[in-house]
């Protein structure tokens, strides 16, 4: 186990500055996700840490020891591509053991640390099978398995899931979290994908156009999202438009009849502001209820785990999430009544 920094970091590639000062700090035998859209930069840093690129500046810190110069294999540093790259010419026992045998580990070792690696990720007696007779999930395993026979002090995964179906998909990230919190590697583990972030991680770092733009625990950045951008690409949050407005004390998101209570954290009355509300905080309840604001109910989709509605809310459309239980009940054309907690409610102003 490590823990690992960056400092500052900056890339360029043909005039396009793909980092921007990049900074943060993943602590020992903790998970970390980068997230967010293709083209933010967080592949780039995988790619800056493990050594196979270099920063324009900026420096890459294992346990305090700067390493930006340092050659890849002398990191002790694992990684996990999208790809696999897997050898096909090899059998799964000399994938797993490749790295060893460059370190020029004696082969009695490589042979036990290859049976060791392939029992931790589930797969013994694995080693004779060639490549090609491998599914999605067990290629990935296997990637896996050789990542980790080096015993590295700090493991990257880039995207590893990305090619996987569903089911496997979900599978492996169980798997991969049981593993590393047995072994306790730290992990920096690079995705697009909101759900696989926010089930694997202890710590999350949303990325956007070079720059952090939210960090920290998968509860706190899903819930309190900093920026419009942030509630879009965390779980897409319904987006209110309205004034910002104090009445007997309680401060409102004011748009005509709508009112929807906020817990006032800057800005002063007449302010134009967004509100992010995300789907399953729209509480059902009584017209007469404190709070209640008319619903339109326009078009009612079932996802499995729950029903998607579709409508407006005064006259701004919003998606609203509920147990089937909660809505079996509701027609598309119908009117209700809903309301809103305002700790569930971010604004944002300019």
């Amino acid at each position: 186990m490590a823990e690992l920094a960056v400092n500052n970091l900056r890339k360029t590639f043909d005039r396009n500055e793909v980092l921007k000062g990049v900074s943060f700090t993943v602590e020992s035998g903790k998970f970390l996700s980068l997230l967010g859209p293709s083209g933010c930069g967080k592949s780039t840093i995988l790619r800056i840490i493990c050594g196979l690129e270099t920063p324009d500046s900026g420096e890459v810190l294992v346990d305090g020891v700067d390493v930006t110069k340092v050659r890849p294999e002398k990191r002790n540093i694992g990684l996990v591509f999208q790809n696999y790259a897997l050898f096909p010419s090899m059998n799964v026992a000399k994938n797993v053991g490749y790295g060893l045998k460059m370190q020029k580990v004696p082969e009695n070792e490589i042979n036990e640390r290859v049976q060791e690696a392939l029992e931790l990720v589930k797969l013994p007696g694995y080693g004779s099978r060639r490549i090609h007779q491998l599914s999605g999930g067990e290629q990935q395993r296997i990637a896996l398995a050789r990542a980790l026979v080096t015993r590295p002090s700090i493991l990257l995964l880039d995207e590893p899931l990305s090619a996987l179906d569903r089911k496997v998909r979900a599978e492996m990230q169980y798997e991969i979290r049981n593993i590393q919190r047995e072994i306790g590697t730290t992990t920096v583990f690079v995705t697009h994908d909101q759900e696989e972030a926010l089930t694997m991680s202890d710590q999350i770092i949303l990325m956007n156009k070079g720059c952090i733009e939210q960090e920290g625990d998968p509860y706190s950045i899903y819930s309190r999202p900093v920026s419009e951008f942030a509630s879009d690409f965390l779980g897409k949050a319904n987006l209110i438009s309205g004034t910002l407005c104090c009445e007997g004390g309680q401060w409102y998101l004011a748009n005509g009849d709508l009112r929807i209570a906020v817990n006032h954290c800057g800005g002063q009355e007449g302010d134009p502001v967004k509100a992010a509300v995300r789907g399953e905080y729209f509480e059902f309840c009584a017209p007469e209820a404190e709070g209640a604001n008319p619903f339109h109910l326009q078009k009612k989709i079932f996802t499995g785990l729950s029903w998607k509605l579709i409508g407006t809310l005064g006259t701004q459309p919003v998606d609203i999430s509920a147990l089937g239980i909660s809505a079996d009940h509701l027609e598309e054309g119908s009117h209700v009544y809903v309301r809103i907690r305002p700790e569930n409610v971010v604004y944002y102003n300019k």
